[in-house]
């Protein structure tokens, strides 16, 4: 089994697809849904199927890509035994830890659709949220993300003050060293891209962890890709493995970014 992108010599992983895809044959694949997961033998599941609920009574054509990264626990099991639920489902199973970034980076190169969304495994925000995106992409934006920050967001089960706190400090510090102003919000986990924008974006991007988000926005921009944000509907939740030891490792890698950028790393389309 070829790897994703050559340059990675360690992308060990298996795959997996359902069969019986309701999308015939070589039709076009409007849409493909990334879902990271590490660890998700409990929520995932749920996840999936809300998806692909609302996904069958679209007119288009879509996948669903569960993207397991290193997990020790039946992630990979429970997933794969939704399948035959499941038509358009497809398991892509990564042997090592390296990160939320690399597992959607995995997805969304593997993905065929002609837009690809990636959104948590804890469905924080559901993928009926992609109805405010439609019509920024016929507009002519090639990257529309979710925000929580802006008119019309909702949030319908808030963060505890002392995770505000610590969210909007981080915002603040991820926008002084990247340089990233006018996007209130980088790392809410629902965000869109155009096929092209995203071959362009993520055959660049080398961050693995949380911070992605910042570099995927980082390298946008460099690129000339018009980006617009969209209220979306967001449920905290509270098992979020997001903590303070997080945030540091995520300003390391903003660090990283930063001299990436610097250095003009970002600047071709490839």
């Amino acid at each position: 089994m070829p790897k994703i992108y050559p340059h990675i010599k360690e992308a060990h992983y298996s795959f997996f697809s359902a069969e019986g895809a309701s999308a015939p044959f070589g039709a076009e694949v409007h849409l493909s849904v990334i879902v990271p997961a590490y660890n998700e033998e409990k929520r995932l599941p749920q996840t999936l199927r809300e998806i692909d609920k609302y996904l069958k009574k679209q007119n288009y054509n879509y996948e669903i890509i569960a993207v397991s990264g290193g997990s020790t626990d039946r992630t990979v099991e429970v997933t794969k035994n939704l399948k035959p639920e499941i038509k358009n489902l497809e398991v892509l199973e990564l042997t090592e830890k390296r990160g939320k970034g690399f597992c959607v980076k995995q997805g969304i190169l593997k993905a065929k659709g002609k837009y690809r969304i990636f959104t948590d495994a804890d469905n924080s925000t559901s993928v009926d949220q992609v109805e405010k995106m439609w019509p920024e992409f016929e507009k002519g934006f090639d990257v529309v993300i979710g925000s929580r920050d802006i008119k019309g967001a909702i949030l319908a089960v808030p963060q505890p003050w002392y995770r505000r706190i610590l969210g909007n400090t981080f915002n603040l510090l991820t926008k002084i060293i990247s340089g990233i102003w006018g996007i209130p919000d980088t790392q809410c986990g629902f965000k869109g891209l155009s096929e092209r924008a995203a071959k362009d974006i993520f055959s660049k991007a080398v961050i693995d962890r949380f911070a992605f988000d910042v570099e995927l926005l980082t390298i946008a921009k460099k690129l000339g890709y018009k980006i617009k944000e969209v209220p979306v509907t967001w449920v905290n939740d509270i098992n979020s493995t997001v903590n303070f030891k997080s945030m540091v490792e995520m300003l390391l890698d903003i660090f990283k970014i930063r001299l990436n950028s610097i250095k003009g790393f970002y600047d071709k389309k490839t």
